[in-house]
């Protein structure tokens, strides 16, 4: 009886697939992102002092510190782990796209909070975490500085919207049409 060298399908699925950890902190982040994004956007349209905004603003800039704090956690676990095997690999021009889309939102999950903690705290205002503590302010008082990373910190979020749903639609695109590996690698 010869034995087989193929690996048992519980253990050949888990290479192509990001390992639990990497899975666990993806979708957290996924969650915690897209309620403070909605958040931020929502407050833009309600009046500046509202009790509301205020209370909104405190979860907002919450979540995004916790954002932060998780991709402290997530950069050197992806840097760690190699990316797993694809059963089929995509064309190079779908994996370049790719690397390129999650490098620039990456880039966001750092920009974002720390434009956010700048602005708040360059003028005066407080970062609280869930009114649990607020996080220490760093800086000056400086609203000139303030202002203009504000609109950094605005304008970025439009950005992150825009590459979020360009990443959406990709991921329907390959689960839809290609019908291939694609989601199944994260889920």
């Amino acid at each position: 009886m010869r034995k087989s060298t193929e690996l048992p399908p519980a253990l050949k699925s888990s290479v192509h697939r990001y390992g639990a950890m990497q899975r666990l902190l993806h979708w957290t982040m996924a969650t915690v992102i897209l309620v403070a994004l909605a958040i931020g956007l929502y407050c833009s349209y309600l009046e500046h002092g509202s009790a509301q905004r205020q209370f909104l603003m405190d979860i907002h800039k919450s979540l995004g510190m916790t954002a932060l704090a998780l991709l402290v956690i997530r950069i050197p676990i992806r840097a760690a782990k190699a990316e797993p095997e694809w059963r089929h690999q995509p064309p190079l021009h779908e994996r370049l796209a790719s690397k390129i889309v999650h490098l620039a939102l990456y880039a966001l999950m750092i920009l974002m909070p720390i434009s956010g903690y700048i602005t708040s705290a360059s003028e005066g205002r407080a970062v609280p975490w869930f009114g649990l503590f607020n996080w220490p302010n760093l800086l000056v008082e400086d609203r000139p500085l303030g202002k203009m990373v504000g609109v950094v910190h605005h304008y970025g979020g439009y950005t992150f919207f825009a590459l979020l749903f360009l990443h959406l639609g990709a991921v329907v695109w390959h689960r839809v049409v290609r019908r291939d590996e694609v989601l199944s690698r994260m889920i």
